[in-house]
């Protein structure tokens, strides 16, 4: 391995005999209290809501995860319950502080694998600030990012190329990273894409061992699917029947490449403005480029960062839904680029290009203070534009015959941090849709808040332990936290007949319209806004009235009623 993908051989530092634990200090303190910052201030998005609610409510009525549903795959419902019974005492916000150190837990161990398996092939350096600069990405990951089935899988991906990378034997290596890069796929099955760009990654090192990954780890991915499906009874079932039930899936809406190339466009704006780092991607691709030995070399990486940018995007677009979560991958792969760009100036420190980084730390609570008409894609992208020039401007000045020293470099590796640490401030975006920010960190937990109350109202009405159906989504779900009485404790089938009546026709619909009326819940918790009773289908209507009584609201802004069995 080339340092920096430039040399022939590894270049290391000479030691000076000096070596003060200062300059690692001057990093890790602020890092470290970013990081704790963030574990106890986070908490947890919706979408974990939904999945955790159903585990607990499905797992009170005697399901294991292995066969509830949750509209996720069966290793990460397992992933998922695995943290949730490490961390199962005190409130709902240290339970899910703990589950957030557990994650950052994890994906320290991923960067320090990554960082022991780089130090083979590049400088101290280089390996510090790439696996640094990764690991502090997935800590620091937004709400909307963190343990989502996206972001599990880079963690995977990470642990699956040092696994590729770090051991002599290359097929012993091989291996060792068939494990996680299966499991990466198994998160979501789209997320195969991510187990690609561990493959990518490890052929832009060393094409032997990507070779070898990748011809074990395709049959190892099947096989664990094999195994998901030998286990979970309705796992079959359910792979073939979630992607119908998204009204945005390729496989509904056909491709449409104007749609598409349009949408990216938005969406990539709207990605880097919630996360700045991706904003740096194309200078820190320059630097890199800048300093490869070689025009085939040369050429060589910049395809395979094309195909990682294609796969990462692939992910998002195979989905259908634009969520800002699908792209997990891309603020990771930044931040290692990044890391991989500035560690490896060994004449001139970046200062530009380091200068922009330090910036962007703010870039996105300012931009969320913006006025809404001067919030558009264009000036998301001229931000990027913008860093793309200074790195060029650094990539020019670096030629020149001038070292910088250890010092100024450290200072370097802290404008990462604060750049990377631009996700977790309570004005920073929560949402953002077309450039424009919808919500910030701090409105989504005060509506966060607002859910947990009128919860507390309806779950007050009740018994205690009552069984519950549930035609709500996942955050009143998670906040009743009452036993559901089927394996579809969220009627997710059932609502999406307001979307798509076919949906009616499957057999995981039929299964969760049985809950309505074959030994029914005593209780039905009802969220108006999201089950829509007006609009899904007829029939399951009559049918669920015939069963509950369902008052009108309790009061104008109420969203959630208790309906009780007739």
């Amino acid at each position: 391995m080339a340092t920096t993908l430039a040399d022939d051989k590894v270049v290391r530092p000479v030691p000076s005999g000096r070596r003060s634990p200062l300059w690692w200090a001057a990093v890790a303190v602020p890092s470290a209290v970013a990081v704790v910052y963030t574990v106890a201030t986070r908490r947890l998005t919706g979408d974990l809501h939904y999945v955790l609610a159903a585990l607990r409510t499905g797992g009170k009525a005697g399901y294991s995860p292995s066969e509830v549903f949750t509209h996720r795959p069966f290793f990460y419902r397992w992933f998922i319950a695995l943290l949730d019974d490490l961390t199962s005492f005190g409130s709902t916000a240290v339970r899910e502080a703990l589950m957030g150190a557990a994650g950052v837990l994890l994906a320290a161990a991923a960067a320090f694998a990554l960082f022991a398996a780089l130090q083979r092939r590049v400088t101290g350096r280089e390996a510090a600030l790439t696996a640094g600069a990764t690991g502090l990405a997935l800590a620091l990951a937004p709400r909307n990012d963190f343990l989502q089935p996206e972001w599990t899988a880079v963690v995977l991906a990470v642990f699956g190329v040092a696994a590729a990378l770090g051991p002599e034997k290359p097929w012993r290596a091989a291996l060792l990273a068939c494990l996680p890069l299966g499991l990466a796929v198994m998160m979501k099955y789209s997320t195969a894409a991510t187990a690609a760009i561990g493959i990518l990654l490890v052929y832009v090192v060393d094409r032997g061992r990507a070779v070898r990954a990748a011809l074990i780890a395709v049959p190892a991915s099947a096989a664990l699917f094999g195994l998901s499906a030998l286990i979970g009874s309705h796992e079959l079932q359910w792979t073939h029947d979630m992607p119908l039930i998204n009204q945005s899936a390729l496989s509904r809406t056909g491709i449409h490449p104007h749609f598409i190339l349009t949408r990216s466009y938005e969406f990539l704006a709207d990605r880097a403005i919630a996360t700045p780092v991706l904003l740096l991607a194309p200078g820190a691709l320059l630097l890199v480029l800048s300093r490869v030995r070689g025009r085939w070399r040369r050429a060589e990486v910049l395809l395979v960062a094309l195909l990682i940018g294609t796969a990462a995007l692939a992910v998002v677009v195979v989905q259908g839904n634009w969520f800002l979560y699908h792209a997990a991958q891309m603020p990771v792969l930044a931040a290692a680029l990044w890391g991989l760009a500035l560690s490896g100036s060994r004449r001139k420190v970046p200062w530009f290009f380091a200068a922009v980084s330090l910036a962007y730390g703010v870039l996105p609570v300012l931009y969320a203070q913006a006025p809404k008409a001067d919030q558009r894609p264009y000036v998301i992208w001229a931000f990027g534009l913008l860093a793309l020039l200074a790195a060029l401007v650094d990539a020019v000045l670096e030629r020149r015959p001038r070292s910088d020293g250890v010092a100024p470099a450290v200072l370097v590796a802290l404008t990462g941090v604060a750049c990377l640490a631009a996700t977790i401030w309570p004005g920073s975006p929560h949402l953002v849709f077309d450039g424009r920010v919808t919500e910030t960190s701090s409105q989504y937990l005060h509506e966060m808040r607002l859910t947990q109350q009128e919860a507390d109202r309806v779950r007050a009405e009740m018994p205690a332990n009552a069984p519950v159906l549930y035609l709500a989504f996942g955050d009143t779900t998670y906040y009743v936290d009452h036993a559901a009485q089927c394996r579809y404790p969220i009627s997710t089938f059932l609502q999406r007949t307001r979307y798509l009546p076919d949906v009616a026709d499957l057999k995981s619909y039929l299964e969760n319209a049985d809950c309505v009326d074959h030994h029914p819940a005593p209780y039905a918790v009802l969220e108006r806004p999201w089950f829509r009773p007006g609009l899904v289908d007829p029939e399951l209507w009559r049918r669920i009235k015939a069963v509950y009584d369902c008052p009108k609201a309790a009061s104008p802004g109420s969203r959630i009623v208790l309906c009780v069995r007739r």
